[in-house]
């Protein structure tokens, strides 16, 4: 009987061994965010560039502009994004629709190009978007990285379509028709008659008379960031030791990279 209760709980040990073994964290399945420390050389690219572009005037935080930038450059190492252009765009929906909080930057000449309206999803919430989806039919805004892909004419006239980079945040963008497009809410008057910007169903649209400019500006594989402070969001691409190891600060790296990638 002894020998029955041994050889039965040698068994059960065994099971649980083999699902401990075979058991993972969720935690572990999200990418892991490494920074660069405030006095490292990253730090010091990052912040030399966004006071060269004299961003901190234009009400766009450097803390926003460090994630912003990370991301470009690990999407440029992937290959995903043009070598042409050198185009990063930023929405900052941490700040309010009546604000101008889309900056499109010319890395390469450190040039602020455009600082404009931007609408939010009409469910991400009214004046300032506080809530964000990947799910069709949501009507709210998607957060991460998304690369530009091709123009075309739809129901709002020329626009620019997005592909989202960021699994579970914003890859169904495609899907959702999430694209860059003019929209008559986007405007003065509607800041003047609501406080605040009219919304889309989760397109980040402008005003239609920047609309030609912005589709035309940032088109063509670029980088667009749509940001909030929300703790849920996380990204592989914000690894701040890859991004200065690849490209940041050794400008020569990204050439190497790329070589290699054959892109």
């Amino acid at each position: 009987m002894r020998k029955y209760i041994l050889g039965g709980a040698g068994i059960v040990l065994i099971t649980l061994s083999l699902f401990t073994m075979s058991w993972k964290s969720p935690v572990e399945t999200s990418p892991v965010v490494r920074t660069a420390s405030e006095d490292s050389l990253y730090n010091k690219y990052v912040k030399d560039l966004y006071d060269s572009v004299k961003l901190a005037t234009t009400g766009l935080s450097r803390t926003v502009f460090e994630k912003a930038i990370t991301g470009y450059y690990n999407l440029k190492i992937t290959g995903k994004v043009s070598n042409a252009k050198s185009i990063l765009s930023i929405a900052d929906m941490d700040q309010l629709s009546s604000s101008k909080r889309l900056w499109i930057i010319d890395l390469d000449k450190k040039e602020l190009l455009l600082n404009t309206w931007v609408a939010h999803g009409q469910h991400s919430g009214d004046d300032k978007a506080t809530r964000f989806s990947n799910t069709n039919d949501s009507f709210q805004s998607s957060l991460g990285f998304y690369v530009t892909g091709e123009i075309y004419t739809g129901k709002h006239g020329r626009s620019l379509k997005l592909d989202g980079m960021d699994n579970g945040y914003n890859d169904n963008a495609r899907r959702r028709s999430i694209v860059v497009h003019g929209a008559a809410y986007v405007s003065q008057g509607t800041i003047n008659a609501l406080g605040r910007l009219g919304r889309s169903q989760g397109c980040p649209a402008v005003a239609p008379e920047l609309a030609n400019e912005v589709i035309n500006t940032i088109e063509g594989k670029t980088v667009l960031f749509i940001n909030s402070s929300d703790q849920r969001y996380t990204s592989k691409f914000l690894d701040e030791h890859k991004a200065a190891d690849l490209a940041g600060i050794y400008p020569e790296k990204i050439s190497t990279a790329l070589i290699a990638s054959g892109t």
